[in-house]
């Protein structure tokens, strides 16, 4: 069984009801696979639903975290963040705060990141990525 962590912006194709995403979250349901939602996803997407008050959305998000859960900042992961900003600062590049507690997280518990948002990623060492979007992308482990 494999457990994929899901982006904001692969969350937020879910809530829209994308086709894609939606076939994809199925087909690896199906197949016995699990999904979980890191904190600062959580965060980024509770915020935009709450800034759009769409309640028919954010009945559906507290019904996909609640059945797949929400992950936890711990020491294990600032330490990790940290870590990576540092060399990331080193080789002169950059990541928002929010992305690189997300990829954080996914290290910290050896999970791969679902996202459309590919290039936010792609200079984070041992960073297995996911796109389910594009489908020229390929997975690729940094």
């Amino acid at each position: 069984m494999t457990t994929y962590a899901l982006d904001s912006n692969i969350v937020s194709y879910f809530l829209k009801n994308d086709d894609t995403i939606q076939s994809k979250i199925n087909e690896e349901t199906d197949k016995g696979n699990d999904f979980v939602i890191p904190p600062t996803v959580y965060f980024e997407i509770m915020n935009w639903l709450l800034k759009n008050a769409s309640t028919k959305r954010m009945a559906i998000f507290e019904r996909m975290y609640s059945e797949k859960g929400i992950g936890v900042i711990d020491k294990a992961v600032l330490d990790i963040a940290s870590t990576v900003k540092l060399k990331m600062r080193q080789q002169g590049k950059g990541i928002s705060d929010d992305d690189l507690f997300i990829a954080a997280w996914c290290l910290n518990h050896n999970v791969p990141l679902v996202t459309n948002n590919t290039r936010h990623f792609m200079d984070i060492e041992g960073l297995k990525i996911l796109n389910w979007v594009n489908s020229n992308s390929t997975s690729h482990l940094c």
